[in-house]
């Protein structure tokens, strides 16, 4: 399976069935007790495949009304690694059962996060890709 198929496992429709746009309410459910207290609504963006990687991003947009201050989203990497809302496991084993290349998931990492501008941050999601 080359790069430009692998790009076609993975439209927004699918990235949302990964990651429902909802979800991002249920994570601040559970970490403010009310979800209108979220800043942000969060989704999953692929980015593309190369050298045995996948590149994804949780797009951290900002809620109407709210602020998406750096302090809010800096720290979220160790948060999201641990928190069973956002459910990584699940997440790299929905990405894995996309692939058909003979590779599967391998390791993951989640790197820091960007500020692309004032109402956008994002969350760097890089999957390893190893023979099944």
């Amino acid at each position: 399976m080359s790069a430009p198929e692998i790009d076609k496992c993975f439209p927004q429709q699918v990235l949302d069935e990964i990651f429902p746009p909802d979800r991002a309410d249920q994570f601040f459910e559970a970490l403010f007790g009310d979800a209108s207290e979220g800043a942000y609504d969060i989704a999953l963006a692929y980015g593309g495949g190369a050298d045995d990687r996948l590149h994804f991003e949780f797009r951290l947009k900002q809620r109407p009304g709210k602020c998406l201050a750096c302090n809010l989203t800096h720290g979220l990497p160790e948060v999201f690694k641990r928190h069973p809302i956002i459910d990584i496991t699940s997440i790299i084993r929905k990405i894995d059962s996309r692939l058909s290349n003979g590779k599967q998931c391998g390791a993951w990492t989640l790197g820091r996060t960007r500020e692309i501008n004032r109402s956008m941050h994002v969350v760097p999601l890089t999957v390893e890709m190893v023979p099944r």
